[in-house]
């Protein structure tokens, strides 16, 4: 792909949508190897995908829009908190910063601060993030406004609901989609120890 389409394609990832928009969040989309996170619309098109690199020492997780380019590389630090970079240009371009400020079994809390929001002086909260890790349910703060929601896919007369797939629901603001996915990703791999091991049970309504 030439370079113009590449950012083509990132302007589109990461462009502003002016409705709520639904994306569906699935460890088991058709077109994708089992187990790598999809981000798809509701007609199944994937428009970003978590790519992981495991092999890193730092642990980097790379937010791709749909045609595979690298939008937002993410790295974990060993205190807990994360770095979000811009593509894959290593850690050159950094955007924003995340803070674990609780990480319990029934509550999960996140603050999130965008670089370009605080150039100047003593780092400011943009975001926080409030959920719980086990129900895979968060919503993401901007001030008193809810930038994005996310919950379980619920179904009639279900009693038994699958941790492995979620709905995420953006609603408009100025934050990028891209940006949501990010930080969305950084709740979902961020919880506690004893979450993760009933990561595999079902959540019983």
């Amino acid at each position: 792909m030439l370079e113009a389409e590449v950012e083509d394609a990132e302007n589109l990832a990461m462009a502003h949508w002016p409705i709520p928009v639904d994306l569906f969040v699935s460890e088991k989309h058709p077109s994708l190897p089992r187990g790598l996170l999809a981000f798809a619309d509701s007609s199944g098109n994937i428009l970003f995908r978590l790519n992981s690199l495991s092999h890193h020492p730092k642990k980097t997780l790379r937010i791709l829009d749909s045609a595979g380019n690298p939008l937002i590389s993410i790295y974990r630090h060993h205190d807990g908190s994360w770095q979000g970079f811009k593509g894959d240009d290593g850690q050159k371009d950094l955007i924003f910063q995340v803070q674990r400020v609780s990480n319990k079994f029934a509550r999960t809390e996140l603050e999130v601060f965008l670089v370009a929001e605080n150039h100047r002086g003593e780092l400011t909260c943009d975001f926080k993030v409030k959920g719980c890790h086990f129900q895979r349910s968060c919503t993401i703060y901007n001030g008193d406004s809810i930038v994005a929601q996310t919950s379980l896919m619920h179904k009639l007369r279900q009693i038994y609901v699958s941790r492995r797939k979620i709905q995420l629901t953006m609603f408009p603001s100025f934050v990028g989609p891209a940006l949501i996915v990010a930080v969305v990703v950084i709740f979902l791999v961020n919880g506690p120890k004893k979450s993760k091991i009933l990561d595999k049970l079902p959540v019983s309504i």
